[in-house]
């Protein structure tokens, strides 16, 4: 349940004065701080299955639309070659957020985080404790946002007669980069037909007040969608939920790494996860002696299976076995390749040697993520600074320590059946 109820707080007052004025009808919703999620939504009545959680009219959203009508919207239409839809979003966040008491989205942009979790904007030191995978996608996206910043840099200068101060100091790197997380954790899923004035990056972005307080769940089932008739954003729910219990949606199926990647968070016990095999593990454990090995590797990665390898709550993926198994095929099976990525079984051989390889492999992953976790417990008592970014890391690895116990688990049990 709730911890703190907090629409009384004035930030709060002036988010639903501002929705109401623009047809925003008042719900059963209200903000709280809750103790797993943190601000979230609760209801103060009873939701069966099959209700309307919340209904946003498109005057509320903030899309490609609200930019171009805004003052940037001649510059952008002007500016070649153009820009992508995302960059327009961003660019508008700032520059309203710049505006201040200026700014009509001030009540919108007083409830948005003032910092973000994504992978982009951990320190270093937290992203090098990221499971490998993961660590090269945060490294990617720390460096998407730096791409985007350093090609934008001519654009932004552009818009300078619309400001007062230098460009150089609104949209500087600190700025575009809570823009961009801003837009990729908390936009909804809404076409928007192609305008000429923007890039091919297809515009699919809303940004939506008061809805994007929903927390997510892994376990909840919604229906979500942009009413045409009505034109409102809705989502109904498909799970019951009871008066005074945070209200919660499902964002998608993600495991914790597209989670946090996308969203800055993890969740707890989430039937989704799993944990992930980096190409170096998995080839760790074969001779580099077989002369067929080269052979065998280009062939997984031709039909790609040398990625999203993983164990999960079930056990070892069938797509990891499948790598396991074309990497343990003998000289005399190695013709039968194309059967092992079909599901055949080429010999008992070659099954037993897969689990035991992933058996191996999991109990090494075991004994990294937990010397992970023993760097962490030490660095929280050393840098309080990163206590909250560590913290999200150490849920991240004991999710994984959980799910790997549970594999070795049933790799025991699955050797006791063949043996």
């Amino acid at each position: 349940l709730f911890l703190v109820n907090c629409s009384h707080k004035l930030e709060y007052i002036k988010l639903k004065k501002w929705l109401k004025e623009r047809g925003f009808e008042d719900s059963n919703l209200r903000p709280a701080e809750f103790w797993e999620t943190g601000r979230g939504l609760m209801t103060t009545k009873a939701l069966q299955a099959g209700d309307l959680i919340i209904s946003l009219p498109e005057k509320c959203l903030l899309t490609t639309g609200t930019v171009l009508s805004s003052c940037l919207g001649g510059h952008i239409a002007k500016w070649k070659p153009p820009v992508s839809p995302l960059l327009a979003l961003c660019t508008f966040l700032i520059a309203e957020k710049h505006a201040g008491e200026k700014s009509p989205w001030k009540p919108y942009l007083d409830v948005l985080p003032k910092t973000y979790t994504c992978p982009a904007c951990l320190e270093p030191d937290v992203i090098n404790l990221l499971p490998k995978p993961l660590k090269k996608k945060a490294q990617e996206q720390k460096m998407l946002i730096q791409e985007l910043f350093t090609s934008s840099k001519a654009f932004f200068s552009s818009l300078q007669p619309l400001f007062a101060e230098s460009t150089e100091i609104i949209f500087n790197y600190s700025a575009l980069e809570w823009a961009w997380c801003t837009v990729n954790t908390r936009t909804i899923y809404m076409k928007h037909p192609h305008r000429e004035c923007f890039s091919l990056e297809p515009d699919v972005y809303a940004l939506a007040p008061y809805l994007d307080l929903l927390n997510h769940s892994p376990n909840v089932q919604v229906k979500a969608a942009f009413n045409e008739q009505k034109r409102r954003y809705e989502i109904w729910t498909n799970s019951q939920c009871r008066k005074h219990q945070e209200v919660l949606i499902c964002y998608g199926p993600h495991d914790n790494h597209r989670l946090l990647l996308e969203y800055g968070f993890v969740a707890m016990d989430n039937p989704h996860s799993s944990v992930y095999v980096s190409p170096d593990t998995l080839l760790k454990y074969f001779s580099p002696l077989d002369k067929q090995r080269k052979a065998k590797v280009s062939i997984l990665k031709d039909h790609d299976f040398l990625e999203n390898l993983t164990f999960g709550w079930e056990g070892p993926s069938w797509r990891l076995l499948t790598a396991l198994k074309v990497l343990s095929l003998g000289a005399e099976e190695y013709a039968c390749w194309r059967r092992i990525l079909l599901g055949d079984v080429t010999s008992a051989r070659n099954e037993q040697q897969a689990l035991d390889t992933a058996a191996k492999i999991c109990q090494f992953l075991i004994e990294e993520t937990q010397q992970v976790l023993l760097q962490i417990s030490q660095l929280k008592r050393d840098k309080e600074n990163l206590k909250p970014h560590l913290a999200l890391v150490e849920m991240l690895h004991s999710e994984n320590l959980k799910i790997l116990q549970k594999s070795t688990e049933i790799l025991c049990n699955l050797n006791l059946g063949t043996t």
